[in-house]
């Protein structure tokens, strides 16, 4: 260990271009979760609508409930939300996914299954956690509609005040 005396700015200079001791590899935190068939399962939520999302290596082939997206999610809109992951992580085309979702309507279900296909994908990729969380997209949306109270038109509105 030798220790250097720093006189003036120009010493300060040559002591920061020497090269550190090599840090140790960074490995993931995480340990990927792979199932028998080599998919990840996770679980996406989205106001009322939960997915049942698995992703294993293929050609980008997303079926939901049985069905094509672009038949289940008629909407571009709707497809889009649910390639938003594999666009973040620069991995559009890889990944096959099978998706059950149920509840809710179809934009939440979008959003369910993108949620699904976030976690699922962090979980066969450790490395790429922190792009998609980054994004923003590990994290549940809990927004969900208010109910209605009693004595009222809706949630909040009330009915239609008479003076007289």
């Amino acid at each position: 260990m030798s220790e250097e005396t720093v006189t003036d700015l120009a010493d300060l200079g040559a002591i920061a271009e020497t090269p550190a001791a090599p840090a140790a590899p960074t490995m993931p935190l995480r340990e990927k979760q792979i199932d028998a068939q080599g998919r990840a399962y996770a679980t996406g939520r989205r106001k009322d609508a939960v997915a049942r999302v698995w992703i294993k290596p293929g050609s980008g082939k997303i079926t939901v409930n049985g069905r094509d997206q672009d038949v289940y999610f008629a909407r571009p809109t709707l497809r889009l939300v649910i390639d938003q992951p594999f666009q973040i992580a620069d991995r559009a085309g890889q990944y096959d996914v099978i998706a059950t979702v149920k509840g809710g309507g179809l934009s939440g279900q979008a959003g369910a299954v993108k949620h699904g296909i976030a976690t699922a994908l962090t979980k066969f990729e450790p490395a790429l956690r922190s792009v998609v969380k980054a994004a923003g997209f590990l994290t549940r949306d809990s927004r969900v509609v208010e109910r209605k109270k009693y004595g009222k038109a809706k949630a909040r509105k009330s009915f239609q005040f008479s003076k007289r």
